[in-house]
């Protein structure tokens, strides 16, 4: 089959366009034929060898795809050949072809583009599990988003203001912030511009923010923290600035917060009951036209490597995918 070789651990330009040896599906797995796959930044730290798991080499990248099931491994249930589903992979997705656990596998409903579901997983999936399993946001609070034009940081902006929070979004840019604003954002921040922690105490009285929604890391973290409210709660989400920042605890324990980690892929692994419930939620919302997913950029497979390239340049709006002739 057609795939994206990583044969050593090193830049995205290193990557191969070739053939690979085409998956069987085992016991409890599907083989799904690829339509689209998402693009994500952890693919580009895991094809440098940075991110916290390593794949053993050589292998596919991709870690989530949308498609048609082609093949059911043994004791597989409730699926059948031809189903469109979408898929948590953690690898793989960038190929003609990917086995994946059936308890990462969700079926999309008629009337859903393929290739938008291609990018919903991990996106979606972590806001969603952040914002509703981490965090127990309830209507009336008030969520800070920082690298709120981003593919993770949009989607909290909407799924937020869809579980009845009032939603500032940050950003660095007034581009970027203009699609917070479209996917539902009360109030902007340009942190490029303004002084995060002075426009969080005047937008909320001096009271600060229930929840900080982080995939940012680096110094804005610390500033998140001391701008939140009694009782906050500090989402862990990523370090997309390239520092891990070393939150001081004492910042925590005088107002009573918590700084709350969350990494969707393992939660998949650990609760897939739980996880599941809310994947199918956030198609349904998909399917009803309640949530709009923000495509940034569109590429061939073949043009993987390029797809990562932009996202390496942090100027992504959206979600960024690779396309396969399926696809058309």
């Amino acid at each position: 089959m057609k795939a994206i070789i990583c044969e050593n651990f090193a830049t995205v330009g290193d990557l191969k366009y070739g053939v690979f040896p085409a998956p069987e599906p085992g016991p409890g797995e599907l083989l799904i034929n690829v339509t689209a796959a998402g693009v994500n930044y952890p693919d580009v730290l895991i094809v440098q060898g940075k991110y916290q798991t390593k794949p053993a080499l050589p292998f596919v990248p991709g870690s989530e795809a949308a498609g048609h099931v082609a093949a059911l491994g043994e004791g597989v249930e409730g699926f059948a050949v031809g189903d469109r589903v979408i898929a948590f992979t953690g690898s793989g997705a960038f190929a003609e072809q990917v086995r994946v656990p059936a308890t990462q596998v969700w079926p999309v409903p008629a009337g859903v583009d393929l290739a938008v579901a291609a990018g919903i997983a991990i996106t979606y999936g972590t806001s969603c599990h952040a914002l509703k399993d981490r965090a127990a946001l309830q209507p009336g609070e008030t969520l800070l988003v920082l690298g709120a034009g981003g593919g993770v940081g949009l989607t909290a902006v909407e799924l937020g203001k869809h579980m009845g929070a009032r939603v500032i979004a940050a950003a660095s840019s007034p581009e970027k912030l203009a699609l917070a604003r479209a996917q539902g954002a009360d109030e902007l921040i340009d942190y490029a511009q303004e002084d995060l922690r002075e426009r969080v105490k005047a937008l909320t009285g001096g009271k600060g923010v229930d929840i900080v929604y982080d995939p940012v890391g680096g110094p804005m973290s610390i500033t998140a923290v001391k701008s939140l409210a009694w009782g906050g709660r500090h989402l862990v989400i990523g370090f997309a600035g390239g520092e891990i920042p070393a939150i001081p605890a004492n910042l925590l324990l005088l107002k009573s917060a918590a700084a709350v980690g969350v990494l969707w892929g393992n939660s998949v692994r650990a609760d897939p009951v739980r996880q599941g419930a809310n994947m199918r939620q956030i198609l349904d919302w998909l399917a009803q036209g309640a949530l709009k997913p923000v495509i940034d950029a569109r590429f061939p497979l073949s043009d993987a490597a390029d797809a990562l390239h932009h996202l390496e340049k942090r100027k992504v709006k959206g979600k960024v995918l690779l396309t396969l002739a399926s696809a058309f």
